[in-house]
């Protein structure tokens, strides 16, 4: 599978997660790959661990660098988009930050659209700008 079609995969756990955030998102891993609407494929896998343990510290993220806005008023396909991107950013060192964006910006216009997209390609970015400062400094 390639890592684009991972990351598709990896956004579709992260979007029904916003349906059932009791949930924890390794469960519904389980049951996508159980069901077969979701390949078992390493890659999201590690996505969705990652994400299970880190899912708090990956909305603080995403609500620090909202302007003008509240995570609750975020569409699920933006939240879930985000959730994934941020994943990557944040805790898979082999993925440049800017493939993060793209695919994630990629993957907003597909499902949602281009004010959508927008929307999280400024929250990525400021994102990235503070990581870099941070690398930096």
């Amino acid at each position: 599978m390639t890592r684009k079609k991972a990351r598709e995969q990896a956004f579709l756990l992260f979007f029904e997660k916003s349906f059932h955030p009791e949930t924890d998102i390794e469960d519904i891993a389980a049951l996508a790959f159980d069901s077969g609407l979701v390949e078992n494929d390493e890659y999201v896998e590690m996505v969705a661990g990652i994400a299970s343990k880190k899912l708090f510290e990956i909305d603080e993220f995403i609500e620090e660098n909202l302007r003008g806005w509240r995570k609750t008023r975020i569409s699920k396909v933006s939240l879930a988009v985000m959730r994934l991107a941020l994943c990557e950013m944040l805790f898979i060192e082999d993925v440049p930050i800017g493939v993060s964006i793209n695919e994630a910006v990629e993957m907003c216009k597909l499902y949602s659209g281009e004010e959508d997209a927008s929307f999280v390609n400024g929250v990525l970015g400021t994102v990235a700008k503070k990581l870099e400062e941070k690398k930096d400094g």
